[in-house]
């Protein structure tokens, strides 16, 4: 029996100072770093201030001139200005990153998603600087954020590709060639990026001519980089990626799936975990394959593998995300794991938490959609301040976000006000839970698309799991006209 048992049973007194004692020594051995800086802003940024408070961990925020009134600055043990309102000037600006890193003191940086999250030339050079960097490393983030290299790699570590090109498109032309090999429908894909840009299917050889030029165009503007591939084009796909978590210390885990697959402009609005369309054999063949990947490029942090899967359940590799995804809160639902925490011990050097995967559990089901203030029939942005703002709540709710009554839906920045998810034992209970949440989400001000995310969620398509990445276009041809009720709702 042990000393602490022992004492627990003898006296509550003494069991309470040798468990403190206890709890006091594992913080030191497993200390990870006293400050951190947030690279970010918004739900994202709040978000990793949340875990950070609770292991112990002040934090620094940076912000532009758009967003010294903000939540997530006020939640920050300290704040650093980076500069004006354009991302460009502000949250992209790595000299001025590097200078609030040098002005605080920070000894990491967690990078959220988007902006400098991928940015491998960021993250050399942080370790220039000797500054620890919550995500992959250097090469494995190079290696994947390129989508042909990537490719390339997926496919040597035995994991299942869409038939495509393994190699730069050099012209409209050559497009052509390639797609009349492969066969039509094919996608013209951005190789550097990612959030459904630079992205276009064809079905014939006039329409691929066509799209070569719009999606390189678009490319270039929104990376820098003109370059595109082309690959088979999956009809009636789901969307279904696996949550990768990694250590320094050789220990890779495979967590259960999330379904992303109803979209809008090729941009998440709903996800769920797990999925509805995978049995336990496929979702294992997919977390082995993701683990693969991972170990292949020697990973370490949060990381996600996206597959498209189609109504056979074949699936097939799209990329890598080596970052902590928008919809990561359904995953924590139904773990019980913190991802930010095990990106923080990672970065640390520390082993993660969990380190066997048979520990890794499944408990119940999570849905999560993200609240835009957008026009939900154009998906137009919708920019104003939020005159009434009222966030549901619940045992069964998590609402993700930055703002608050009085926020200003800037311009500048992508119009997500929060990410509202809810868990129960059942996929109809999950359901039940985010419609009630929803009917119960105040905004006032910007004009937001709950009415959309209701519809969606109590459609009988949705219930019965009939999903894919086409969903809203199919349901909603003419655009969507307003919630239509029912004797349920």
């Amino acid at each position: 029996m042990s000393a602490i048992l022992s004492a627990r049973l003898r006296s509550p007194r003494l069991f309470i100072r040798l468990y403190s004692q206890q709890q006091q020594q594992q913080q030191t051995a497993e200390r990870t770093f006293d400050k951190i800086l947030v690279a970010n802003r918004g739900e994202i940024a709040c978000r990793v201030m949340r875990t950070a408070r609770r292991m112990g961990i002040r934090t620094v925020a940076v912000y532009s001139d758009a967003d010294a009134d903000s939540v997530f600055v006020r939640q920050a043990d300290e704040a650093v200005h980076v500069g004006a309102a354009p991302s460009t000037q502000s949250y992209l600006n790595m000299d001025a990153i590097l200078d609030a890193i040098r002005k605080t003191g920070a000894q990491a940086v967690h990078p959220g998603y988007g902006f400098l999250s991928e940015n491998a030339q960021f993250v050399k050079q942080l370790e220039a600087a000797g500054v620890a960097f919550i995500g992959p490393r250097e090469n494995a983030l190079a290696a994947m954020g390129d989508k042909i290299q990537s490719k390339i790699i997926a496919r040597e570590a035995g994991v299942n590709t869409i038939p495509g090109f393994n190699g730069v498109v050099r012209d409209a032309a050559h497009a052509v060639e390639i797609a009349e090999d492969i066969g039509y429908p094919v996608m013209l894909k951005a190789s550097a990026g990612g959030g459904g840009k630079g992205m276009r299917v064809a079905h014939t050889a006039d329409e691929v001519r066509e799209s070569f030029v719009l999606a390189s165009d678009e490319a270039a503007s929104s990376f820098g980089d003109r370059r595109l591939l082309v690959e088979k084009f999956i009809e009636e796909p789901r969307h279904i990626e696996i949550q990768v978590l990694a250590d320094g210390q050789g220990n890779v885990l495979w967590l259960p799936e999330r379904e992303c697959s109803i979209q809008r402009r090729n941009q998440k609005v709903i996800e769920e975990a797990p999925s509805t369309h995978l049995d336990p054999e496929t979702r294992r063949r997919m977390g082995e394959q993701a683990v693969a990947l991972a170990r292949s490029v020697n990973y370490n942090s949060a990381g996600t593998v996206e597959f498209l899967v189609d109504k056979h359940r074949n699936f097939y590799f799209l990329e890598m995300n080596t970052r902590l995804q928008v919809e990561h809160p359904i995953t924590e639902l139904v773990t019980g794991l913190d991802l930010v925490e095990e990106m923080i011990r990672s970065a640390a050097g520390l082993p993660l938490t969990t380190t066997r995967q048979s520990d890794v559990r499944m408990d119940g089901w999570a849905i999560e959609a993200r609240v835009y203030a957008e026009d939900p029939d154009k998906f137009l942005p919708s920019i104003g301040t939020l005159s009434r703002y009222q966030e549901p709540a619940g045992p069964h709710v998590r609402c993700d976000s930055g703002v608050t009554e009085g926020s200003e839906i800037s311009v500048y920045y992508d119009p997500m006000i929060s990410k509202l998810s809810a868990h129960g034992p059942t996929r109809s209970s999950a359901i039940g839970a985010l419609s009630r949440a929803l009917d119960r989400y105040l905004i006032t001000g910007v004009t937001h698309n709950i009415p959309l995310l209701r519809d969606v969620v109590s459609s009988a398509a949705f219930g019965e799991g009939r999903t894919s990445t086409s969903f809203l276009a199919e349901h909603y041809p003419h655009g969507f006209k307003g919630h239509r009720l029912n004797e349920h709702t």
